[in-house]
C-alpha cells in the first residue's frame, strides 16, 4: 500500500521541488499551505511522514508539539525544514516533537535517502515479526484512509478456524509455519495496490479493489484446502481428527484447520469508521463460518438489506445424561451455579425440545459403553452441538471415533470439567 507524505509550506516553488524529489509509484505526496486544512488532512488520512516548513505563520516547535499530543492510532513522523541553521532553533524544534531537522538548502539525493530511511524505519516498527505483515495499528490506518478515497474498495477479513487447537497439539512452530504458508499463498495473489496487514494472532485483513475481491477469496480457498494436510501426521490424517490434550487423561477432538474468509465493498454500504468495517467483515464471515469447511462469503448487492444479518442468541443450555444420581445431582448444581441452565436426560431423551449446546453423557457402567449411542444419534442429526463424554472405561479411540468432542475419563474434578464446559459452550456460540 502507497506511504502518504504531507507537505506543508506556504510557498510555491520549494514544496513542489520536495514533491517531484518523494513522490513515486510507493509514495502518494500532498501540498498544503494552510495549518487548518493540513489538521484535517492529518486526522482523515494519517500521513506516515510530515514535512513542515517554518513558513507557515504558526510557530513551528508549536506545531509539532500540537501534533505529538493530538490522539491518534499512529503517530506520523515529522520531519522540520528550516533556512535557519542555528542550533538553538534545532534543540527547540526537536525538543518539542520533531524527528527530524533539515536545514536548507538541501541537497536532492541525501534528502530523498533521509526520507525513504524515516519511511522505512517506521514501516519495520510495526511489522510483525513471523509474518512480516503490518500488525493492527496499521491496519486501522490503511482502513481510515480508504474511508475518505474516492474510489470504490473491497476488503477481505480471513482467518484458520481450529488454528489454537492445531497450535496446542503440533506446537507453536507447526502453526506459526501454517500461517505463514497461508501469507505466502495471500501476498501471492496481490499487487502494489492492495494492502495486507495481520490484525491479530490469527486473522489477516486484505483491502484491494472490487473487480478481483471475489477472484482473491476463491483461489485463497482452494490453495489453503490444497495445502493443508501437508501440515498433519500420517496417523491424524487416517483417524481424521486430532486429539488435544487436557488434564491428565482427558481429551479434547478437534477437526483439522478450514479457512474462512468473508467480504465486503463499498458498493453496498456507505462506513462511517474503520471499526464499522471491522464489524461487519466479522459479521460475514461468521455466517460463512457455518458451512464448518473452507469458504467464503462475499456480501454483494442482492444481500443486502435492512437487518438482513441477524444476531445469534447466546445458548448456555447444557443436557446431562448420568447414571449415578449423587453424581447426577452435584453436576447439575455446579452448573447453575455458574449460570448454565441444565437438564437431567435418559437415553431416550428426545433433544429436539430443549436443544442444548453441550450434552454431557456418561458411556455406562458396563463394558458395552451403550451411551456412546446417544452419542453418535446426537452427532448425527445434530453435529454442531458440543459433547463432552465421561466413562470408567478408558477406552479412548472407541469413545473418540464415536463422534464426541471431549473425552473426560473417570474419575475427574469438578474444575476440569468446568473447564471444558467453558471451552465447548464459547465453541458452539462462536
Amino acid at each position: 500500500m502507497l506511504t502518504i507524505t504531507l507537505i506543508i509550506d506556504q510557498r510555491r516553488e520549494m514544496p513542489a521541488k520536495y514533491k517531484k524529489i518523494l513522490e513515486d509509484d510507493t509514495n502518494h505526496t500532498e501540498i498544503i499551505n494552510d495549518i487548518p486544512k493540513a489538521l484535517q488532512y492529518i486526522q482523515d488520512n494519517e500521513p506516515d511522514l510530515i514535512i513542515i516548513s517554518d513558513t507557515i505563520k504558526d510557530d513551528l516547535s508549536k506545531f509539532c508539539h500540537g501534533i505529538r499530543v493530538l490522539t491518534y492510532n499512529m503517530r506520523p513522523i515529522i520531519v522540520a525544514v528550516s533556512k535557519s541553521s542555528e542550533i538553538q532553533d534545532k534543540i527547540k524544534i526537536l525538543e518539542s516533537g520533531a524527528d527530524d531537522y533539515i536545514s536548507e538548502p538541501i541537497d536532492a539525493e541525501e534528502f530523498k535517502i533521509r526520507m525513504k530511511a524515516h519511511l522505512r524505519r517506521e514501516y519495520e516498527s510495526v511489522l510483525d515479526t513471523q509474518t512480516g505483515l503490518p500488525l493492527s495499528k496499521y491496519c486501522y490506518r490503511a482502513l481510515k484512509r480508504i474511508l475518505v478515497s474516492p474510489k470504490n474498495w473491497g476488503c477481505l477479513l480471513t482467518g484458520i478456524e481450529n488454528f489454537y487447537s492445531y497450535k496446542e497439539t503440533y506446537s507453536e512452530i507447526a502453526s506459526n509455519k501454517l500461517l505463514q504458508t497461508y501469507t505466502a499463498i495471500i501476498s501471492s495473489a496481490l499487487d502494489k495496490n492492495d494492502f495486507f496487514g495481520l490484525l491479530n494472532d490469527r486473522d489477516l485483513l486484505v483491502i484491494t479493489n472490487t473487480t478481483k475481491i471475489e477472484k482473491l477469496a476463491s483461489f485463497m480457498t482452494f490453495a489453503f484446502d490444497t495445502v493443508k494436510n501437508k501440515f498433519y501426521s500420517d496417523e491424524d490424517l487416517e483417524r481424521g481428527y486430532i486429539m488435544v490434550h487436557g488434564d491428565e487423561l482427558s481429551e479434547k477432538k478437534s477437526g483439522f484447520v478450514y479457512a474462512i474468509t468473508g467480504g465486503i465493498t463499498n458498493e453496498i454500504k456507505k462506513f462511517t469508521s474503520p471499526e464499522d468495517i471491522i464489524h461487519e467483515l466479522r459479521q460475514i464471515y461468521e455466517i460463512a463460518k457455518k458451512s464448518n469447511k473452507s469458504s467464503y462469503l462475499i456480501e454483494h448487492p442482492k444481500l443486502s438489506g435492512t437487518n438482513s444479518i441477524v444476531e445469534k442468541k447466546f445458548n448456555n443450555k447444557i443436557a446431562v445424561l448420568e447414571e449415578d444420581n449423587a453424581l447426577s445431582l452435584l453436576l447439575t448444581t455446579a452448573l447453575n451455579l455458574k449460570g448454565y441452565k441444565t437438564e437431567i436426560i435418559s437415553e431416550n431423551f428426545d433433544i429436539e425440545k430443549f436443544l442444548p449446546a453441550l450434552v454431557i453423557l456418561d458411556t455406562g457402567n458396563d463394558e458395552s459403553l451403550k451411551g456412546l449411542e446417544l452419542c453418535k444419534k446426537i452427532k448425527k442429526n445434530y453435529p454442531n452441538i458440543k459433547t463432552i463424554t465421561t466413562s470408567i472405561f478408558h477406552d479412548k479411540e472407541t469413545i473418540m471415533n464415536a463422534g464426541t468432542d471431549i473425552y473426560l475419563p473417570k474419575p475427574y474434578t469438578i474444575d476440569s470439567l468446568l473447564k471444558w464446559v467453558n471451552l465447548a459452550i464459547k465453541e458452539f456460540n462462536d
